[in-house]
């Protein structure tokens, strides 16, 4: 079984910073892309940040420049530094990795931490 749990979350003002952390445990052969994604009540899941196992990086508009993703593939964890929040970063956040256990790749999710930025 693969299991991804993530941590970090919490209640911060506007302004501040959090940092989340998701690590991959489990049996697999290896971790293509890792990434987060979140989702606010009422809307649609989105994606925020992914980083592929070379170090491709990909980030929302509205987190440029204020969220940094970063993966240690040695630990298989994914980290989001997440600076500058905004009430607005609500949401709950969850981790997703693409995992290749033998002969396929297959997509796994953490359970979510929640984030709240309030005003």
């Amino acid at each position: 079984q693969v299991q991804l749990v993530e941590s970090g979350g919490g209640l911060v003002q506007a302004g501040g910073s959090l940092r989340l952390s998701c690590a991959a445990s489990g049996s697999f052969r290896s971790i293509n892309s890792m990434g987060w994604h979140r989702q606010a009540p009422g809307k649609q899941r989105e994606l925020v940040a992914a980083i592929t196992s070379g170090g491709i990086i990909n980030y929302a508009d509205s987190v440029k420049g204020r969220f940094t993703i970063s993966r240690d593939n040695a630990k298989n964890t994914v980290y989001l530094q997440m600076n500058s929040l905004k009430p607005e970063d609500t949401a709950v956040y969850y981790c997703g990795a693409d995992i290749r256990r033998a002969l396929s790749s297959h997509e796994y999710w953490g359970q979510g931490t929640q984030v709240t930025v309030s005003s």
